[in-house]
């Protein structure tokens, strides 16, 4: 399988800031189980231009992130940015690496087809390396939300 023909799904945070870091406490979990070949998995940290060159070795990309929003804690929304403009207003502490790595990837004119699974935290964070019991519920279902979007969304984005 060439390799522009893979799916990788990023999960991206701080893990120092609790719930900051669902996208990588969620790819963690998504680790432990089987994937098709076609489909990578990646801790993404809390990216920045060093995740860039993912733009141009992949095909689509299910991202995982924390979002401070208005909605409830907890809330998990997918959305299918194109630019950056497309991204929530507020991503987490690291909003602008990711918003200037797509800003960057379009200006290669390489941008993969995006999904964003975003789970809505609290604006302030504690230092710690364990989610809130709240966030660690939420693994689950946020693990279902990107089966769901491999399964469904990225099938049909071929």
């Amino acid at each position: 399988m060439k390799i522009h023909d893979k799916t990788l799904i990023l999960g991206l945070g701080n893990v120092l800031l609790q719930d900051e870091g669902i996208g990588v406490h969620t790819l963690k979990a998504l680790e432990k189980m089987e994937w098709p070949e076609n489909v990578d998995l990646l801790d993404g940290g809390t990216g920045g231009f060093v995740l860039l060159s993912l733009f141009q070795d992949y095909k689509k990309m299910i991202i995982i992130d924390a979002a401070l929003s208005n909605e409830p804690e907890g809330t998990i929304n997918i959305i299918q940015p194109k630019y950056a403009k497309d991204f929530p207003k507020s991503l987490s502490t690291h909003e602008l690496g990711l918003k200037d790595m797509i800003e960057s990837a379009i200006l290669l004119g390489k941008v993969p087809v995006i999904f964003l699974i975003t789970v809505s935290i609290k604006p302030v964070q504690k230092m710690s390396v364990e989610l809130t019991d709240t966030m660690a519920k939420k693994i689950p279902e946020t693990v279902e939300k990107v089966k769901w979007v491999l399964d469904t969304l990225v099938k049909s984005a071929s």
